[in-house]
């Protein structure tokens, strides 16, 4: 019996020697493994992202404005041409003739105004001459008042034939294309030999951009709309171009929304104000559209601070106690926050156990 006792005693020892034994492990392992993060100073930057592309805006997609045949194809696909330069030709001789007909009839018409304008000259001198002969003096005047109205008649004339010469240039241009702009051949879809029939007149011959000029077009998302303004600054970052750093601003912000994905989203033009090589139309985009920053100010990560919005805790670490204290919180980029006070530079601040947090947590 006394034996039994003995052995019911010392494995009760036992027993509470392990438990024991893991109440001072726990409670010396969860002073070894505190975490804890220095208040620092530095940057807090408020953004927010729009995604799309980067954006060649001028384009253009050119074609003949009149039927025959291609005669000259002057550029290949990468080419760099120049404003006013010319691309392609057709073979457009009634166009050629009917320059030539309005060209000759303009010369003929002047012509016919200088010859107009001398008869009048002439008329109106002996007209003057005639002024003591009533009789004559109105014979000559009715002479000065036909040589002015054929003289009127020529220049009307003449500003007809010029109008006729300007649609003649204007048709014979239609068979001739020309870079509107400096910029790169993109595509040629003609060859010479090629018939363009009015069937192919919509159709594009030659495809030119503008590289000097590339902007960001993306999608804002509704939530974020309302603080985004024209002329903010924005960080571009580039999936083909990670190492880049691009700068940019705002340009344009759309009025209308667009369903995309079941989200209301905002068209967004950001112009890039540094282009740097290697950017091409069509790269995929995100913008960082800096809303607001502190510079140089106090903050922690928002991972450290625990309570509510309207009354934010941390616990700082003072001589190995941990001590809660209140603190004020300022602008927040999401990962980190500024803080107003409450807290010094240098101090320690201990991570929270995933317990302590309260459900529902939101940081500013």
């Amino acid at each position: 019996m006394k034996k039994r006792l003995a052995l019911i005693i010392t494995i009760c020892l036992v027993v509470v020697g392990i438990v024991l034994g893991i109440v001072l492990t726990r409670g010396t392992g969860s002073q070894a493994t505190l975490t804890t993060v220095n208040v620092t100073r530095g940057d807090i930057v408020k953004t927010v992202l729009a995604d799309g592309s980067l954006e060649m805006p001028d384009k253009a997609y050119l074609s003949f404005g009149a039927t025959g045949t291609v005669t000259e194809v002057l550029v290949d696909e990468g080419d760099n041409v120049t404003k006013d330069q010319v691309l392609a030709r057709l073979d457009a001789p009634s166009l050629e003739s009917s320059l030539e007909m309005a060209e000759l009839q303009v010369e003929t018409a002047e012509e016919q105004v200088r010859a107009a304008r001398a008869q009048y000259e002439i008329a109106l001198i002996n007209w003057k001459a005639a002024v003591a002969n009533t009789t004559v003096e109105k014979v000559y005047r009715e002479q000065v008042n036909m040589n002015e109205a054929n003289w009127e008649t020529a220049k009307v004339t003449l500003e007809i034939a010029k109008l006729n010469l300007e649609s003649a240039e204007l048709n014979l241009e239609k068979a001739v294309i020309v870079a509107p702009f400096d910029g790169v051949v993109t595509d040629v879809a003609i060859t010479e030999g090629k018939e363009i029939t009015t069937a192919l007149l919509a159709s594009p011959a030659i495809s030119l951009v503008d590289t000097s000029e590339i902007e960001m077009r993306g999608f804002i998302d509704e939530i974020d709309i309302a603080i985004v303004q024209v002329g903010q600054e924005a960080n571009i970052i580039l999936d083909a171009l990670p190492d880049e750093e691009v700068k940019g601003e705002v340009a344009f912000i759309s009025p209308v929304g667009t369903i995309r994905a079941g989200v209301v989203s905002y068209d967004t033009t950001i112009t890039l104000e540094n282009p740097v090589a290697g950017l091409r139309d069509g790269m995929s985009a995100t913008a960082e559209i800096i809303i607001e920053r502190r510079d140089d100010v106090l903050s922690i990560p928002n991972r450290y601070i625990r309570g509510t919005l309207e009354n934010p805790i941390v616990v700082v670490l003072v001589d190995g106690q941990q001590e809660e204290r209140e603190i004020t919180l300022g602008l927040t980029d999401g990962i980190n926050t500024e803080v107003l006070s409450g807290l010094e530079e240098g101090e320690k601040v201990v991570l929270p156990a995933v317990e302590e947090r309260p459900d529902g947590f939101f940081m500013m």
